[in-house]
């Protein structure tokens, strides 16, 4: 099966996509039944059983980027400065810039990390090797798969196994 997750869909969208005859393929153990209207003439309710993950027919974009937000940066960072090494709440931590922007760098994964706010402050202008605060782990553009995990609160367990087999690495916040 080929194909990469582009979002997440509510389940409005996923009985919409297969009433409409939309979904191309299903992965995973069906969930509970969606149950409809009775049919006047046959006396029949309408059921829909879902699957975890749809494949939808549509056109496939090949150059996702996935979306930088501070929320998912730091789940990236499994919540830890990557200066300290320390772990944090989502609320004491604040983007980093490796190559600080007055400086040229960009605001994309791969020149950002999670750092509390002592070591940012103690960062200040300068790269990890003028302050002498050496990166823990070296910052990463997720791939999609990674980033529909970091993105979403709740994971079943079906989604989570097929997201999972698609990750780069072993990752620390992935267990």
């Amino acid at each position: 099966m080929a194909g990469q997750p582009r979002g997440w869909i509510t389940i409005q969208e996923a009985v919409s996509a297969y009433a409409k005859g939309d979904v191309v393929y299903g992965i995973g153990d069906t969930l509970p039944p969606i149950f409809g209207g009775t049919q006047r003439l046959t006396g029949q309710r309408s059921r829909i059983d879902l699957q975890p993950i749809i494949a939808t027919a549509g056109r496939i974009v090949c150059d996702f980027s996935p979306p930088l937000c501070n929320r998912t940066l730091f789940r990236r960072d499994d919540h830890r400065c990557l200066y300290c090494g320390d772990q944090y709440t989502r609320g004491e931590l604040t983007r980093d810039h490796v190559v600080p922007t007055s400086r040229g760098g960009a605001d994309k994964w791969e020149n950002v990390v999670a750092a509390c706010r002592r070591c940012n402050w103690a960062k200040d202008n300068m790269t990890p090797e003028e302050a002498h605060m050496p990166l823990l782990a070296v910052p990463f553009r997720p791939n999609p798969f990674e980033w529909h995990f970091l993105a979403k609160d709740r994971i079943l367990a079906d989604q989570m196994q097929y997201l999972s087999r698609q990750f780069r690495a072993k990752r620390d916040w992935a267990h």
